[in-house]
């Protein structure tokens, strides 16, 4: 019988370790690259990055769980005590041998530890950016200036990560329970928007918008987190599988659906309500909501688009924003119904996953441009802000 202790505390130090010198990596890259720049500079190609690698972080999530992965370790936070599956191998060989297809394998396990140090290592890099906004904000209070950020920005994105490695941990001891797991993945867009919205901060770029089109981006984002948020109930109940025909569900269009077990926040992996098996009927509940949101998503991107388009006689710019949202839109209707009629392929699982991030973080800088234009202008002629950068290729 397994006797595994959830927590155990003994191999932290290890990990975290691991996931510092992982992320010395991109320590070095920006301190070489930036070298001789002004702090500021630094600091923005820092959130850049981290925002980079946050967005790489929730696609390995996503691997992660879809791989069923997500206990290859089945205590927090190192395996079977270890701080890698190395020193862990033969209680691993021994649970693959009673289940050689069960939840604890090599493979898996690898999995899980490598998405482990990842996330550790981000959170370092949340560390230094935290650390290094209040030395910036002292130094600029010398010399009789401002920062360019606020270094608030950066405490928050830091409560938050350590916030999310608390999911993160829970997410294993509570074996997958469903609403955990979901709120393991908001968290995970949370971070990417806290850091998209922070890297706006060091751009002078102003975006213009009328009060309707706040209102529209506003809904549409609100939308967005709704959708993303059933799209992770489908994921972690693995309920994609309930309808394999499109645009019928077992061709019905309104097929036979259990709201009362399917939508049960608290209750574990598979079961229902009553504490049974978790009937087919709430899979199908869970999966055919997600499709019904996904259709007003995507009129109401297509409108925000449409307005965007229209207003970009006054702003060109716009025209850019309703392309890219477009895009994302056309990216996750694309992926989504590949789910559906290729039988849930990991790639196209993986990339669902991805498009939603990507308009998490489009439309949170739409957000944040939008409602708080710079008043100045000057950055628009700075090149050091507009060339060479990932910020550079975002829309206008």
């Amino acid at each position: 019988m397994d006797t595994q202790a959830l927590y155990d505390l003994a191999p932290l130090a290890r990990v975290a370790l691991t996931g510092a010198v992982l992320a010395a990596g991109p320590l070095a890259w920006v301190w070489l690259r930036h070298r001789g720049t002004a702090p500021a500079t630094r600091l923005r190609a820092l959130t850049l990055l981290t925002l980079f690698l946050t967005f790489d972080l929730v696609l390995f999530g996503a691997f992660t769980r879809l791989t069923d992965s997500g206990l290859g370790c089945p205590d927090w936070p190192g395996c079977y005590g270890s701080a890698s599956p190395l020193g862990a191998a033969a209680q691993i060989q021994s649970a693959q041998t009673i289940l050689p297809s069960g939840p604890v394998t090599h493979g898996k396990a690898w999995v899980e530890m490598i998405h482990r140090y990842l996330a550790t290592a981000v959170g370092v890099l949340i560390l230094v950016l935290a650390l290094a906004s209040w030395v910036e904000q002292r130094r600029s209070r010398r010399i009789g200036g401002d920062a360019d950020v606020s270094p608030w920005w950066a405490t928050a994105t830091l409560v938050w990560v350590c916030v999310q490695g608390a999911f993160g941990a829970l997410t294993v001891t509570m074996k997958l329970y469903p609403a955990v797991v979901t709120a393991h993945l908001l968290g995970g867009l949370a971070l990417l928007a806290l850091l998209a919205a922070q890297a706006q901060g060091y751009v002078r770029v102003p975006l213009s918008l009328a009060p309707r089109l706040k209102a529209a981006v506003l809904a549409v984002f609100g939308l967005s987190v709704a959708q993303i948020a059933l799209g992770g109930w489908v994921s972690t109940n693995y309920a994609v599988l309930a309808c394999g025909d499109f645009p019928t569900c077992q061709g019905s269009w309104w097929p036979a659906m259990d709201f009362d077990h399917g939508f049960a926040l608290w209750r574990e992996l598979g079961v229902g309500r009553d504490g049974a098996w978790l009937p087919f009927a709430a899979l199908t509940a869970i999966h055919y909501v997600h499709r019904l949101g996904a259709y007003v998503l995507l009129v109401a991107i297509a409108l925000l688009a449409w307005q965007l388009a229209a207003a970009r006689r006054a702003q060109p710019a716009l025209g850019r924003w309703a392309l890219a949202l477009g895009g994302v839109a056309l990216w996750q209707l694309v992926s989504g119904l590949s789910n559906i009629v290729l039988g849930w392929p990991l790639l196209a699982a993986v990339a669902h996953t991805g498009g939603a991030a990507a308009l998490v973080a489009l439309l949170t800088v739409l957000l944040v441009r939008g409602w708080h234009p710079r008043a100045d202008h000057a950055g628009a002629h700075d090149p050091a802000l507009r060339f060479g950068s990932v910020e550079s290729r975002l829309p206008r």
